[in-house]
């Protein structure tokens, strides 16, 4: 049997208890990185209204890339990247589905980078006061948890339960 990784990835403890905290756990990091951001850009309409430097369309394509990235991610069920060893249908699954997952990292990584970039190119190298350079920083910070967010989503979700398997089967 030919592995992907050498060392094998650990199993974690089946419980049901432990897969629901997890999914909370990953909506509350999901919707307080969106909170951050649409704080942020509410802010700079209404209260920075004076300056010249708000949040923009380019400030929302970091966060749109990550979120479409743990769309894809969460997408994938853990079993189809070994998917080849057991009976699924056809021949192949596991490297599309791989390759698919290699795409959704991809896209949440880019809209980390993104927002990365767009700090530093919007907010710091024209050395914007405080106020201002929060815009920038809320985008990085609100990126950062989604990005955690879809880990801990991916996580939580394949996490082997027999009796959360059977009960769906039922």
């Amino acid at each position: 049997m030919t592995r992907l990784f050498r060392i094998p990835l650990p199993h974690l403890p089946s419980s049901l208890a432990m897969r629901t905290a997890g999914v909370y756990t990953a909506g509350a990091l999901f919707s307080l990185g969106f909170f951050v951001f649409l704080d942020a850009a509410v802010f700079s309409r209404v209260a920075n209204g004076a300056s010249t430097v708000h949040v923009t369309f380019v400030d929302w394509i970091p966060l749109i890339c990550s979120v479409l990235g743990m769309l894809v991610i969460n997408s994938i069920e853990k079993a189809r990247l070994s998917a080849d060893n057991y009976s699924y249908s056809g021949s192949g699954v596991a490297w599309k589905a791989r390759l698919v997952l290699f795409m959704g990292f991809a896209l949440i990584a880019g809209g980390l980078a993104g927002s990365d970039t767009v700090l530093v190119l919007k907010y710091v190298v024209p050395g914007h006061p405080w106020p201002t350079m929060w815009f920038g920083v809320a985008n990085a910070i609100a990126n950062a948890l989604v990005m955690l967010s879809c880990c801990v989503l991916w996580v939580s979700q394949n996490i082997e339960d027999s009796a959360y398997a059977y009960n769906l089967s039922l």
